[in-house]
């Protein structure tokens, strides 16, 4: 039944961010240009609305579905590793015109070509787990 919540959560996130037009390359392409603050009001909202989830869940010590104890572990602040990373995605944003998020609802909308973008991500990923152990911490 979970599966079925999350289903429905999911295509209604892919809507959100079909309508707002978050999935629209000649939106991104705009940010990138820095004519248009849309795109980054997006992200600021998601950003801002993260910040107030995560102390809420923090503060209130709010359980997950299952019952437990949410955790929320602080994560190695190394500047370089922020920066390489940030680059990385940046650019591969900039070049394949989304990010993970739109990716998906790219292809539910029937833009066939982001299943390029979808297989070369996953392989990246892939990579990145075979590698990881050998990255400096």
């Amino acid at each position: 039944m979970r599966s079925i919540i999350y289903l429905f959560i999911g295509i209604f996130f892919g809507i959100v961010l079909f309508k707002s037009e978050a999935a629209s390359w000649f939106r991104i392409y705009e940010m990138f240009q820095f004519k248009s603050f849309h795109m980054y009001g997006i992200i600021g909202s998601a950003v801002g609305l993260g910040i107030i989830v995560i102390q809420l869940i923090k503060k209130l010590n709010i359980k997950s579905l299952d019952g437990e104890g949410i955790k929320i572990q602080p994560k190695n602040r190394s500047f370089k590793r922020y920066m390489f990373g940030g680059i990385i995605f940046g650019l591969g944003w900039a070049l394949a015109g989304a990010c993970p998020g739109p990716m998906f609802v790219l292809l539910g909308a029937g833009y066939l070509p982001i299943l390029i973008v979808i297989i070369s991500s996953i392989l990246g990923t892939f990579l990145y787990g075979i590698i990881k152990h050998k990255l400096p911490h």
